[in-house]
Order: C-alpha cells, then structure tokens, then sequence
C-alpha cells in the first residue's frame, strides 16, 4: 500500500511537473480568444504530455486569417480608386512573418522554418504618375493590427530592393523554462525615397524575383521617360 501510494504521489508530480502550462503562458492567455490562447500553445509547446499545436495547425490558423481579411479588396478601399486606373503594371503583394525584438514570439518547426505570432500582406499598385502602398499587419496572440497607406511619385522614388538582415526575437525555451532571444534572419522588400525606406515583409520566391524586376523596369522607364 505504501508503495502504491508513493507511485501515486510521484506520478501526480511528474504529470503537473510536464502538463503545466509555463507561467508566461498562463498570463499572456487571459482574455485571449479561444483562436489567440491556441497561437500562443503553438509557442510555448511544453512538456509530454500538454496538447500541442502542431506547425501544420498554426499555418492553417494564419491562412484562414488571411482569406479572411481580404486584403486586396481592402487596399483598393484604402486607396480609393477603381483597378483599371492601375493597370501601368499588375498589383504586386508581399506577405511573410514578421520579427521584431520584444514585439512578436518566434518559434523554429519541424520543417526548419521560423514562424512569428504577427505576419504582415503588402500591396503595391501602379498609375501611370505614382506608386500606392498598402500594408495590413496582425497579430496571431492579441488583438492588435496595424494598417498604412502611402502613396509616391516615381519620380521621387530612389529605388525598388530587398535585404537580408537578423534579427533577434523571443522564443521560448523549453529547456531552461524562459523565453530567450534568437538570431532570426529575415528577407524584406523595401520601397527608397530621399532619406527613407518603407520595409514590406517578404518570402522570396520566383514570384517575388519576377515581381521586382518588373517594378524596376517600370520605374527606369518613369525615370528616363
């Protein structure tokens, strides 16, 4: 019996000590959605015996969200005119994940890939005397959104580019029990003027590739025009 009951007692200690959701968890989920609660677990995946969020369940979470926004409908809203005004060259969109240092949760899947809790669409649409930029970033683990519109001239446009940085953004540990910081590289798109640059989230690919170079071409056509 005694040793029935320790087999007991140990077996409670291990199931809270692997079914306990981490502390950061428990706190980030209160007054989250249901939807919100499960892209944070996809993050903070812990222990044997918790139920995980796989990669293939938050890229279906992420991918229901972006049907659901519609985004090119709501950049022709933003912009305010009709599609067969910006028929200089097809609408461009980028979409990827975004990674900000203290901003966004990170987490490396199976497959190798980086995942962030915000993921950023950007459309770009052309006249024939200017360039509108629209951009709709969320976020998987809260409300929170953020919507620009921009519009430019080619003539005060410097350049079309991308860039490859690292960033470091907070993942969770599961290990060491904290969030700490990882060096994530991401690729952007950004969009030159006179002293500045609009970055545009991006996954490179020979849509993208082919994308660019159009947009170049058209923008050395504006200039030597």
């Amino acid at each position: 019996m005694v040793v029935f009951i320790i087999m007991l007692i140990a077996g409670a200690v291990l199931y809270f000590k692997f079914s306990a959701d981490p502390k950061e968890l428990r706190e980030r989920s209160k007054g989250r959605s249901a939807e919100q609660r499960q892209a944070l677990r996809y993050f903070f995946n812990d222990g044997c015996l918790q139920k995980k969020v796989s990669d293939e369940t938050y890229d279906a979470m992420v991918e229901a969200r972006i049907k659901s926004l519609n985004a090119k409908a709501k950049a022709m809203a933003k912009i305010g005119l009709d599609e067969s005004e910006l028929k200089e060259i097809e609408p461009v969109h980028f979409e990827g994940y975004c990674f900000e240092q203290k901003k966004t949760y990170s987490k490396r899947g199976k497959d190798g890939k980086w995942r962030s809790s915000a993921y950023q669409i950007s459309w770009l649409f052309f006249s024939v005397t200017q360039v509108y930029l629209y951009q709709y970033t969320f976020n998987m683990d809260e409300d929170g959104k953020k919507e620009a519109t921009e519009e430019y001239f080619y003539k005060d446009i410097t350049n079309f580019s991308t860039s490859s940085d690292t960033v470091e953004t907070p993942y969770w540990d599961a290990k060491q029990k904290k969030v700490l910081l990882e060096n994530v590289d991401r690729n952007r798109f950004s969009l030159v003027v006179p002293g500045d640059k609009f970055y545009c989230s991006m996954v490179q690919n020979e849509y993208t590739e082919r994308a660019i170079q159009g947009m170049k071409a058209k923008l050395r056509e504006k200039k030597n025009g």
